[in-house]
C-alpha cells in the first residue's frame, strides 16, 4: 500500500506576534480594547496551501481540526490535501497529508474540503475526487486522527428527473461541497452540474450513522453555485447559493429550505434575499487571479437564547458595481428564511478598500455569532504595515467581528493576522482561494487563512512567497 505521509509538525507553544492595540468604540457604543492575537502557522510547509476549513469538537473543545487543499503538481502529488489536528485549543498541531490516491482511505483528493463536528465527537469531512464525479462523504471517531468514506454521492442516487428546469447537466461535474451535522443528523450540499444538490443521513451516536439519501434537488437553482447549509432547531434545513453566471456585476442570492429535512418533504421553492453585484468571478486587485463570488454562509440558532430559531446569512456586496468596493454584510431571518432583515454592515473601516470570502460561525453555547474576512483596508500603496509594495489595496490581512446581541450590530473589527500577505506573490494560481475556515465554540472564535506573510517567523518559503495556513484562538472581547 503506497501512502506518504508528511512529516508531523508540531508546533511550539503560540508564537509570538505583534500585538498591535487598535483603539476602539465598538459599534454597540461601548469603549473596548481589541489587540491582534497571537498567530500560529499551522502548515510550515514548503510550497502552497489555500481553501481551509476547520471545525471544533463540542464533545472535546481543545480538538480542532483543519483540512485545506495543496498544490498538486509539486514535489509529485497528483492527488492529495493538508490535514492539521490539535487537542491543546489549536497551540500545537500535528499535519500530515491525506487523500493520496491508490491505497488511502480517502482515494484521490483533489480538493474544497469541508468539515463539521457533531455532538457526539463525529467528525464528517467531504471534498472533491481528482477525477470521479461523485462527492465522497468520510468519517472520523477519533478526533481527526483517522478517517475513513461512508458515502459516495453520485447521479445513482438521483429521483427520476423532475419539472422545472432543475435538472440541466446533473453530475457533468461536481463542485464546492459543504458539510453539516447536528440534532442527530448530517447533510451535504454541491453543485451537482447546474443545480445543487442535497443529502441527508441520521445519526444516533459515536460512529452510528445512516445511508446518506435519497439525492434532493433544490428547485430553482440552475446556474447557482458557492453555497452553504446549515440544521435548524426542529431539524429543517436551509441551502444559499449564488446565482453567478450574470456576469461581474450579476450576483444574486437565493435559499431554498426544507421544513422536515430528512422526512419526504424535500426542498421548497428558491426564495430570494438580496443583490450583491459579485457575480461568480468578479476580479479584484488582492485576488487578482481567482477572482471572488459573494460567498453566502449561513448560521442557524439552536441554542434556548432570546434568538433561538434565527437564521444568519453572512456575503459579500459591492457599492458602487464594479468599483472594487466590497463590503461584508449580514443579515437575519426569523421564520425559515421566507422574510429576512435589512443588511448590516460588519466592517467598520471608511476606506473603498476589498472585503472578500467571508465566514460566519455561531457559537452553540451562547447564540452569539463571529464573522471572519481578508480585508484591505490598510492597504494604501504609501507603505506602513498594511502595504506590501507600494500599489494600493492589493494586499489583505485577515479581519473579524463578533455579535452578542442578535446580528443586530457588531463589536469594533479586530484585526486577527500580524502580517500582511500578498496572493499574487505566492504563485498558487488560485489566489487565497475561494473561502476561509471559521469555528466558533465557548466563546472563543477559531479562524484559519491563508498567509504569506511569516509573521511568526517559521513560513519555510519566506515571507511574500508561498502560502501556509495560519490560525488564531480570538475571544469575544
Amino acid at each position: 500500500m503506497y501512502r506518504l505521509w508528511f512529516p508531523i509538525l508540531v508546533v511550539a507553544a503560540l508564537a509570538a506576534a505583534a500585538l498591535a492595540a487598535i483603539p476602539a468604540t465598538a459599534a454597540t457604543g461601548s469603549r473596548i480594547a481589541v489587540t491582534t492575537p497571537a498567530n500560529v502557522d499551522i502548515s510550515q510547509r514548503h510550497l502552497n496551501e489555500s481553501e481551509e476549513t476547520v471545525a471544533v469538537n463540542p464533545a472535546d473543545p481543545g480538538n480542532i481540526v483543519t483540512v485545506t487543499n495543496v498544490g498538486h503538481g509539486e514535489a509529485g502529488l497528483s492527488a492529495g490535501m493538508l490535514e492539521g489536528v490539535s487537542f491543546d485549543g489549536g497551540k500545537t498541531w500535528a499535519t500530515k497529508l491525506i487523500g493520496l490516491g491508490a491505497g488511502d482511505p480517502l482515494g484521490d483528493a483533489c480538493c474544497d474540503p469541508s468539515l463539521s463536528f457533531d455532538q457526539y465527537g463525529n467528525l464528517f469531512l467531504t471534498y472533491l475526487y481528482e477525477t470521479e464525479d461523485q462527492v465522497p462523504v468520510a468519517l472520523s471517531t477519533d478526533g481527526g486522527l483517522s478517517f475513513h468514506v461512508i458515502a459516495n454521492i453520485s447521479k445513482a442516487g438521483l429521483p427520476g428527473k423532475r419539472s422545472g428546469g432543475d435538472n440541466r447537466g446533473l453530475f457533468r461535474f461536481v463542485d464546492q461541497p459543504t458539510i453539516t451535522a447536528a440534532r442527530g443528523e448530517a447533510w451535504v450540499v454541491f453543485n451537482a452540474g447546474g443545480p445543487i444538490a442535497a443529502a441527508g443521513a441520521r445519526v444516533s451516536g459515536l460512529g452510528q450513522v445512516s445511508p446518506f439519501g435519497p439525492v434532493e434537488v433544490a428547485p430553482g437553482t440552475n446556474n447557482c453555485t458557492y453555497g452553504d447549509v446549515a440544521i435548524g432547531p426542529s431539524g429543517q434545513v436551509m441551502q444559499t447559493c449564488n446565482l453567478t453566471e450574470s456576469g461581474q456585476g450579476g450576483g444574486k442570492i437565493f435559499v431554498n429550505v426544507d421544513s422536515d429535512g430528512l422526512g419526504p418533504a424535500g426542498f421548497g421553492r428558491r426564495i430570494f434575499v438580496t443583490q450583491t453585484h459579485v457575480g461568480g468571478f468578479d476580479f479584484i486587485p488582492p485576488q487578482p487571479d481567482r477572482s471572488i463570488d459573494a460567498e453566502a454562509g449561513l448560521a442557524w440558532d439552536r441554542t434556548t437564547g432570546p434568538h433561538a430559531g434565527r437564521v444568519y446569512l453572512v456575503y459579500t456586496a459591492e457599492h458602487p458595481n464594479e468599483s472594487n468596493n466590497t463590503d461584508i454584510y449580514v443579515r437575519h431571518s426569523d421564520d425559515n428564511g421566507a422574510t429576512w432583515s435589512p443588511a448590516i454592515r460588519v466592517n467598520d473601516d471608511t476606506t473603498a478598500s476589498t472585503q472578500f470570502l467571508p465566514k460566519i460561525s455561531l457559537d452553540p453555547t451562547t447564540g452569539n455569532i463571529a464573522v471572519g474576512w481578508y480585508d484591505s483596508r490598510n492597504d494604501l500603496g504609501t507603505g506602513g504595515p498594511g502595504d506590501t509594495d507600494g500599489l494600493p489595496d492589493d494586499d489583505a490581512q485577515f479581519w473579524g467581528a463578533f455579535s452578542t446581541n442578535g446580528g443586530a450590530s457588531f463589536t469594533r473589527n479586530i484585526q486577527i493576522s500580524a502580517g500582511t500577505s500578498n496572493s499574487h506573490d505566492s504563485g498558487n494560481g488560485i489566489d487565497y482561494g475561494d473561502y476561509s475556515g471559521l469555528s466558533f465554540y465557548g466563546g472563543t472564535a477559531h479562524p484559519v487563512w491563508s498567509d504569506n506573510s511569516d509573521s511568526t517567523g517559521n513560513n519555510p518559503d519566506g515571507a511574500l512567497h508561498q502560502l501556509d495556513i495560519y490560525t488564531a484562538a480570538v475571544p469575544v472581547p
